[in-house]
Formats: structure tokens, C-alpha cells, sequence
């Protein structure tokens, strides 16, 4: 994958920029560590740097028309369907000089305009800027796979993959004001939609564009979720998405790196892993690698609500069955301390500790021999496998599901910094909205609608800090990450599809697991649901507590100016646990999240507005 950013100005000439423009490139060098390059006009900037995955000689970037004057693209992505639109495009008189998908999306904008996204396929964020219209595209895929984040200033806009590219201009502070509080505190499992956490940073849309003018900036939709009655059978519906499955993975394989695929040994990345090798045996290649992460002493750990089961031995039975070259990556707690910095400075704000540096962990290792894999992330999202789809009073509680009966770390806050924030207020806010955006089905009833709710919250809010995660994680490696449950086609079918189907007899992802039984063991098939591992990290916590009684002690300690010190004094002196910013039950979670502020508040020198 790749890192753009760039910036618009009307009344300054930035071709006198170039030093600025190249440090806002050079910030995303992880996400592009095979080129980079800068782009400059009197108006616009573009920089780029590059993974390169699809035409290795011909896709450098900033790729630019060949007229004169013309369009210039900094393009972060792949398109699974650049084939077809190469040959529509090439009827249409369109000559190409590269077999990159990158030109392939210049092409298209310049034959359909605004309308190109949404005939794309695939996992994209890209900024395009015509001279000839004098005007500025920013564009997110469907589902919001791939980052993109921007600033309008005085006389233009700033952009970036990455918050930490655009906070490289000067005209971009690091600042956090009362909402970006409540989003930290408040909603940090399941942000606001287009909200950049600091002050005047926003992300585009997942299924947006953002058009800049010299008159104005603009956001546009071009592609969302519609309801409609579901015409099909269950034996149709569950042919038809098997079929869905199978194309979004065969499509996805194409690359002229290494490929492998992440394996948990649930239903999701091993139905995944499955169709990739069915798919590379047709085509006559080899076995496909796969790989799992594991941890010392997590064989002794009791199972709990969200961690019903070890993977170990699931991931051997789908290994084993489907043929892979598995290898298992043991992650102790010593490694999981060391990747904190770098798992802070890829996220660009808090995240989820010592969940983040294990993934982080994997995705390094897993970088050493592949540089491109695919994940099962997201079929909970569109099959409905989260407990709380299951769980009535969740369902009933008036706001995110996940969050029923959980106290988040805005409780840590202190009173002044409450009464600025209201996270309450904000949570409530944000939940009547989020309803308000549901494409409704005329004549649905109460039941139907409500999981109809759910879904919904769950794409738009639940999905897109785990995708952002899954990116920013991966990027910082240089590994690309792709998601076949996320192809729109697919989703938008699952979208109409009724709880009754999607869940036959109760069964959470039953629809899935009947779609692809033939493929797996029984054991796999009909594994619960079983969450991400976090590990029994017993130094982890250790050195952890250690350092929040180090804070404790500080009188500079910048967390305090936003959390209660005495509050967090009780907690700990009564071992009481932190409340975690995450759903997943862990002890460790909200002392994660305690320490993790302090050090951004301090790397990214955040002044409080």
C-alpha cells in the first residue's frame, strides 16, 4: 500500500513549499517504503511514497496525465476490478502507459468524473487534483478501508494518510479541544464518522469525496447502503454468497509480491484462507502461507464471555485441513513493551495497548516473508457475530449496544474537564445520530428494524477503528492488509438479507458457516465466536502499574490536566481495574489506556484548547 498527503493554497505558491511538502511525505515512509515522490504547482502539492504490490516498475508516483496541464493522481490502494475498467476505458479511446491500477483511476476520473468511485472495486484513498477545473478530489473507498485525513485552512486544505503527515505543516497544531476529549474518553471503542480526534482534523467518509474549489469545500456522497425487500430462498441466499466470498477472494489474490493470509482459526479467516487455496490451486500455483500469533501461558488461561477458546488448536485443524505453510508467531511480554512507542506513532493517538503491539508484533514478522495478506476482519460487522447481536437488554438500552453496562474513561475525568466535554451528553448525541443515517424498509417490523439498527451501527461505527487499526498497524511495517469480507458487493447483499437467514436456529454467522462448511473441519465450522487474544501479560501489567504510580507522583504528569489524579489514586491503591477504553474484557486495559494518553499528550506535544 502506499502514503499520500499533499496541500491546496490559493494565495500562496507553493512550488516555494517543496521543503514542507517533502517532510509531510517523509512522515509516511512506513506506509511506503519501496519510493517516494513530490509533486509541486503553484497551487496544489502532492507527495507520495510507495509499497509497491501491482506493476513494480510502471506505478511511481505522483502519476500525472500526459497532456499538459492535465490531472495528477496520488493514489493509496487497489483495484480488484482495474482489468474490466482498463478494457472499458480503452473502448472508450483511453491509450495506457503503465498495468498499474493507478492509471486506471486517473483514466477513469477523466472520462466519468465524480462518478468514477463508484465503479471501483476495491480498497482505496487517493487525492486527484485537475488543473484544468482547478479543483481538488479526495476519495475513500466504500467501506473505509483505507485512511485519509484533511484540514481546511485559511486558503485551502491539507491532507494526509496519516494525521501525523498533515500535523507536519505548521498551519495544522496539535491540539485537542472539548470534543476531541469526549471522543478520546467518551466513544473511543466506536469514534464519530469523519472526526480526526484533533482540534480542525477531519477523515473523509467512508463512501465520500471531498471536492476543494477556490469557492468552496464540499463533501460528497457517491455510494451508501439501501434497503430493499430480500427476494431470495435460503438456499439462494447461502449459493450466492459463497459465490460473493469465493470472487471477492480470487479477485484479491492478484499481486506481484508474496501473499499469505492471517489464520485465527475461527470460521472467518479460515473460510478466507480456504478460497484463497482453492483459488491458487485452480490457478496452478503452490500451497498458500498462513500465519497465527500466540503467547507463553495463554494454554492456562480460563476462557471468559468474549475469549470462549484457545486458538491453537483450531488453527492447527484448519492448517492441517486446508493445506497450508503455517507458521505460529509467539509473542512474549518482554516484545510486547518495545512496540509500544512504534504502535503509538503509527495509530497517532491511544489505542488499545498491548492488543495494538501484539498485532503489531505479527504483522512484523509476518512482513519478513510476505509483503501483502488477507484477513477475515468484518465478517461480524456484515454476518452479525458480535455478542451483543445476541444480547436483548444490550439491544434495548437506548445506546451502543457494546457499551450497555460498561463504564468508559470519561468516569476517570475530572469535573471541570466533564463539564466541558459532557460525555453523556456527547454519547447521546452520537447515538441519535448514527439512528437517524439508517436507510429504513418500509413496513419492516419492530424486531427486524432493531437488528436493521444494529448492523448498521456496527458498519459505521463499530467497523472503522478496527479497519483504521488493522491499517495504521500494518502500514507501519510496510505489510498490506486486505479484507475480502469487506467487498461493497457483498455487503450491500448482507445488508437486505433478514436476521432469520443470516442466523438460522440462533446460530450466531450461521449463514456463513453453511456457506462454507465443505470447505473446513466441523470443529472449525462451528467454533463460537471468539475475540482477538489479549495476552496474560503478567510483566506487561507489571511495568505498567509501575508507571502509573510513577505519574501519580508526578506534579507535571500532562494526563492530569484531563483525568481526576485522586480517582485514579483510589483505583489503584483498592486494585480496583481502570475502565478500559475497550469492550473485550482485560484488566490491564484502562491502565493501558491511562499511561498510552500521557505519552501521546507528551510525543505529539497536544496543547489542551
Amino acid at each position: 500500500m502506499c502514503g499520500v498527503t499533499g496541500w491546496l493554497d490559493w494565495a500562496d505558491d507553493l512550488r516555494l513549499r517543496a521543503e514542507t511538502v517533502r517532510r509531510m511525505t517523509g512522515t509516511l515512509a512506513c506506509r511506503g517504503p519501496d519510493a517516494d515522490g513530490v509533486w509541486l504547482s503553484r497551487h496544489a502539492a502532492l507527495g507520495h511514497t510507495r509499497l509497491a504490490v501491482i506493476d513494480l516498475d510502471g506505478g511511481l508516483q505522483p502519476f500525472a496525465d500526459a497532456e499538459p496541464a492535465g490531472a495528477v493522481l496520488a493514489y493509496n490502494g487497489e483495484l480488484y476490478n482495474h482489468r474490466e475498467l482498463r478494457a472499458e476505458l480503452e473502448a472508450h479511446g483511453h491509450v495506457f502507459r503503465t498495468r498499474s491500477d493507478t492509471e486506471v483511476v486517473l483514466r477513469a476520473h477523466l472520462q466519468w468524473g465524480h462518478r468514477a468511485p463508484a465503479r471501483f472495486n476495491g480498497i482505496y484513498a487517493y487525492a486527484l487534483w485537475d488543473a484544468r477545473r482547478e479543483e481538488l478530489l479526495l476519495v475513500r473507498d466504500h467501506l473505509g478501508i483505507k485512511p485519509l485525513y484533511w484540514h481546511r485552512h485559511a486558503n485551502g486544505v491539507l491532507f494526509g494518510s496519516e494525521p501525523k503527515a498533515v500535523l507536519a505543516n505548521p498551519l495544522l497544531p496539535a491540539e485537542l479541544d472539548a470534543e476531541g476529549v469526549a471522543e478520546l474518553f467518551a466513544l473511543p471503542a466506536a469514534p464519530s464518522a469523519g472526526h480526526g480526534l484533533f482540534r480542525g482534523l477531519h477523515e473523509v467518509r467512508p463512501g465520500h469525496l471531498v471536492l476543494a474549489t477556490r469557492h468552496a469545500v464540499r463533501e460528497l456522497r457517491y455510494w451508501q447502503l439501501e434497503s430493499a425487500p430480500h427476494p431470495d430462498d435460503e438456499a439462494t441466499t447461502r449459493a450466492h454468497v459463497r459465490a460473493l466470498l469465493a470472487d471477492a477472494v480470487e479477485r484479491q489474490l492478484v499481486s506481484d509480491v508474496p501473499l499469505c493470509t492471517l489464520l485465527s482459526g475461527g470460521v472467518d479467516s479460515s473460510a478466507i484462507t480456504a478460497l484463497a487455496a482453492a483459488a491458487r490451486e485452480r490457478q496452478g500455483q503452490g500451497k498458500i502461507t498462513s500465519f497465527s500469533v500466540d503467547f507463553p501461558g495463554s494454554a492456562d488461561r480460563a476462557p471468559d464471555a468474549w475469549r470462549t477458546s484457545q486458538d491453537a488448536p483450531y488453527v492447527r485443524a484448519a492448517a492441517e485441513h486446508i493445506g497450508t505453510l503455517h507458521t505460529s508467531v509467539l509473542i512474549p511480554d518482554d516484545d510486547l513493551l518495545e512496540a509500544r512507542d512504534a504502535v503509538l506513532r503509527a495509530r497517532d493517538r491511544p489505542g488499545w495497548g498491548e492488543m495494538d503491539a501484539s498485532l503489531h508484533l505479527l504483522f512484523r514478522e509476518v512482513r519478513r516473508r510476505s509483503t501483502v495478506a488477507l484477513s477475515g476482519e468484518a465478517a461480524d460487522e456484515v454476518f452479525g457475530g458480535y455478542p451483543y447481536f445476541h444480547d436483548a437488554p444490550a439491544l434495548a438500552s437506548g445506546t451502543f449496544p457494546w457499551l450497555h453496562g460498561r463504564t468508559t474513561p470519561a468516569a476517570l475525568l475530572r469535573p471541570e474537564v466533564r463539564a466541558a466535554a459532557r460525555p453523556a451528553e456527547y454519547t447521546e448525541a452520537a447515538y441519535r445520530a448514527s439512528l437517524a443515517s439508517v436507510p429504513r424498509l418500509d413496513g419492516e417490523g419492530a424486531a427486524d428494524a432493531k437488528v436493521r439498527e444494529t448492523f448498521h451501527l456496527a458498519l459505521t461505527r463499530w467497523l472503522p477503528p478496527l479497519l483504521d487499526r488493522v491499517d495504521r498497524v500494518s502500514m507501519s511495517v510496510g505489510l498490506e492488509v486486505r479484507v475480502p469480507f469487506c467487498d461493497h458487493r457483498l455487503v450491500e447483499y448482507l445488508w437486505n438479507v433478514p436476521w432469520a437467514l443470516k442466523a438460522p436456529g440462533g446460530r450466531a454467522k450461521g449463514l456463513l458457516r453453511d456457506a462454507v462448511r465443505d470447505l473446513l473441519p466441523p470443529q472449525v465450522t462451528d467454533r463460537p465466536k471468539s475475540g482477538y487474544p489479549s495476552t496474560p501479560a503478567v510483566r506487561y501489567t507489571e511495568v505498567l502499574t509501575a508507571r502509573a504510580h510513577e505519574l501519580l507522583a508526578d506534579p507535571a504528569a500532562p494526563v492530569f490536566d484531563l483525568v481526576d489524579r485522586e480517582l485514579v489514586r483510589a483505583h489503584l491503591a483498592e486494585g480496583r481495574p481502570l475502565p478500559s477504553p475497550r469492550t473485550a474484557p482485560n484488566p490491564v486495559g484502562g491502565l493501558d489506556h491511562l499511561v498510552q494518553v500521557d505519552e501521546w499528550l507528551r510525543a505529539y506535544r497536544v496543547a489542551l484548547r
